[in-house]
């Protein structure tokens, strides 16, 4: 029974993350199409490079990120193999062919809100929020990602610092066909998108760090483990005042769970002194999101 209930947590996960990833593509998708590149803001990456090639040719931005990804896509398979992950083809597949359907189906020519500064928000937002979810579930966009795959597998550098450099490349091409203006809100996107990520993955990441120190930690570690599906830590304690000896809970757990446990605590065991610490960093053997 419990091999059974494994399997089919493991069956829900996997559909709940591919949910998770299509719709972090929407987002991103959604973002370019209807705010990115009506207003030919260039922020890096491939859809960045798509709204400069098409500016300089009559391909749409939509069909030059159709062959560029394609293009990343093939060079992946030769140069990654077996290492290329499957989400990335297929977020890299699902989002080239989106954008083309879009391009053809509801083509965007022009603002949609005729503010300049809002659409720069919703264009920067949009994608840095389906970038989040999709490194959170251990996925990518593909495109410039593709890139840094590969070069994180032949060489030992900094693929980030690599990413910000490429990005900032393509976005200093635009310059020769932009305006100043638009090129100006393109720099402006760029370094708030990095920062707008960087700030999300933290957030998806965060998880809450229990200390717990009780008279009877079994019913709190069977609760854990039992209603939380989560794991934990006893130690022998001994009061510094009183000397007595006490039991020190420690687990780690997503914030929606800590809140769980929190409430049963205090409904259940008034004793106990429980500190929660807030982190972003939790990794290693028996730990899983």
């Amino acid at each position: 029974m419990k091999e059974e209930g494994r399997i089919r947590r493991k069956k829900k996960s996997f559909f709940n993350q591919y949910i998770l990833i299509t719709f972090a593509v929407l987002l991103i998708m959604g973002g370019s199409h209807f705010f990115k590149f009506p207003n030919e803001f260039v922020f890096g990456g491939v859809t960045g490079l798509s709204i400069t090639i098409s500016k300089i040719s009559p391909i749409s931005p939509g069909v030059a990120n159709f062959i560029l990804n394609g293009i990343l896509l093939i060079i992946g398979f030769v140069f990654l193999g077996k290492d290329f992950g499957v989400k990335t083809v297929y977020t890299t597949i699902f989002m080239s062919v989106g954008l083309v359907v879009m391009d053809h189906w509801m083509p965007v020519n022009a603002s949609v809100t005729g503010e300049p500064m809002l659409d720069l928000v919703y264009s920067v937002l949009l994608p840095a929020a389906g970038s989040a979810i999709l490194f959170h579930e251990g996925a990518s966009s593909g495109g410039t990602d593709i890139i840094a795959m590969i070069i994180q597998k032949y060489r030992k550098s900094n693929v980030g610092l690599g990413l910000l450099w490429t990005d900032a490349l393509i976005t200093l091409s635009a310059v020769f066909v932009l305006s100043n203006r638009i090129f100006l809100y393109s720099v402006l996107g760029m370094l708030t998108k990095s920062l707008v990520i960087d700030n999300l993955i933290e957030s998806m990441n965060r998880c809450k760090y229990f200390h717990v120190i009780c008279q009877s930690p079994e019913p709190i570690c069977n609760y854990i483990t039992d209603h939380l599906h989560r794991s934990a830590t006893i130690c022998q304690a001994e009061g510094a005042y009183s000397h007595t000896g006490k039991s020190l809970v420690m687990t780690v757990m997503k914030p929606y769970q800590a809140k769980m446990l929190q409430r049963y605590i205090e409904e259940n065991h008034p004793d106990a002194f429980l500190t929660i610490i807030k982190t972003s960093e939790i990794f290693g053997k028996g730990f899983v999101v």
